[in-house]
């Protein structure tokens, strides 16, 4: 476990080193106005292999399929069915920036009944609605399902997750976002990580590749470009040419856990000072062991359960008191770290004890 511990921190070490030179604005900045929109509609998917929805369970898959069946000419009023190959579906898309109607995008599509699997189905005619309510893409096609099931009458295994797939180019835009990037005379660029030193260094980066002062920094998020001042032919010329201009940002010191998997990762900016740290495990231990006592035979009386409990506790020796060094470098730190012989889910305990301590100088995540 501690050499485990040990790869992943290097590992950090090397991907923090290797992105420590210049970065393009375009992969650092997010240009106001230039966004996508999220869709979402709610459908059919046919064509199951007796994996749909239990309609006794999803009366709203039978709801659907009959308002399907009207529109198509087929009156079905007071009809009872129960087929197993359909499943109500959640479809969902991001209409990207300067979507132009005729283009196709990717949907995701999943199950919201009890049904087993979407592998084979087909989804039905769709229409998918933004925030405004305005059907913005229509989506329909065959669906690749994330997983698999195979069952039998004492087991079943399922691999992945059946309920969910994709339909890649699935929609196609019927509605344009209404933008007119032209008439912008001033852009925003928002920064993905707010700073005021990677802003400040974007400001600098671009004023000095057009040879005059058209960006202005307004906060630690944001930068100014004044369009006008560029002297481009049109704001899309201007932004192609800011998005590529290499600017090195500046990284907080971040320590990010995962407790789930016991993932440990530290920037190179890492700093700990000189802290000692003790560090053991204490286990508590209770078993039941009940004891049923019955009469003589051909006695009266009846049986008794007379409880019996065991408990234990079990301290293991632990590390005793370690002292870590102060670190100036990330390489040191680990070393430091790993001096303690412990595994990583100890480790993440000790690191958050650490910050609590203040010798910790990072910001510390836990997910």
């Amino acid at each position: 476990m501690k050499t485990v511990l040990t790869a992943v921190l290097l590992l950090a070490l090397s991907i923090t080193s290797a992105i420590s030179g210049p970065v393009r604005i375009k992969d650092l900045v997010e240009f106001d106005g230039v966004r996508g929109n999220d869709l979402v509609g709610y459908g059919l998917v046919v064509g199951l292999n007796g994996t749909g929805d239990g309609l006794r369970n999803a009366p709203f898959t039978e709801e659907i399929m009959s308002n399907i069946l009207e529109r198509l000419g087929v009156n079905v009023t007071g009809e009872q069915f129960r087929p197993k190959n359909v499943a109500a579906v959640f479809v969902t898309a991001a209409l990207p920036p300067f979507a132009r109607g005729g283009s196709q995008i990717d949907v995701t599509v999943s199950a919201i009944g009890d049904a087993n699997s979407l592998l084979g189905g087909t989804l039905v005619m769709t229409p998918l609605n933004a925030a405004d309510g305005q059907i913005y893409a229509v989506a329909q096609g065959t669906i690749i399902a994330g997983g698999a099931v195979a069952e039998g009458d004492g087991a079943n295994v399922t691999q992945g997750v059946p309920t969910s797939g994709v339909i890649p180019s699935g929609a196609r835009v019927e509605r344009e976002i209404e933008f007119d990037l032209s008439s912008l005379n001033d852009v925003r660029l928002a920064l993905r990580n707010a700073d005021f030193t990677t802003a400040a260094r974007i400001e600098s980066a671009i004023n000095n590749d057009f040879g005059r002062p058209v960006a202005r920094m307004l906060d630690s998020g944001t930068v100014q470009l004044n369009v006008a001042g560029t002297q481009m032919i049109s704001v899309a010329h201007a932004l192609g040419r800011v998005e590529n201009i290499a600017v090195e940002p500046e990284r907080k010191a971040r320590v990010v856990v995962d407790q789930r998997s016991g993932t440990i990762v530290m920037g190179e900016d890492v700093r700990i000072s000189r802290v000692a740290v003790s560090q053991g495990n204490l286990t508590l231990r209770i078993q039941e062991a009940p004891i049923a006592v019955q009469p003589n035979p051909f006695s009266e009386g009846e049986t008794v359960i007379v409880p019996r409990t065991q408990a234990e506790i079990e301290e293991e020796p632990g590390i005793g008191l370690a002292e870590i060094p102060e670190g100036t470098s990330l390489s040191e730190v680990i070393a430091g770290l790993n001096a303690l012989g412990v595994s990583p889910r100890d480790m993440i305990d000790i690191l958050k004890s650490i910050k609590a301590a203040g010798a910790l100088h990072a910001e510390f995540i836990v997910r």
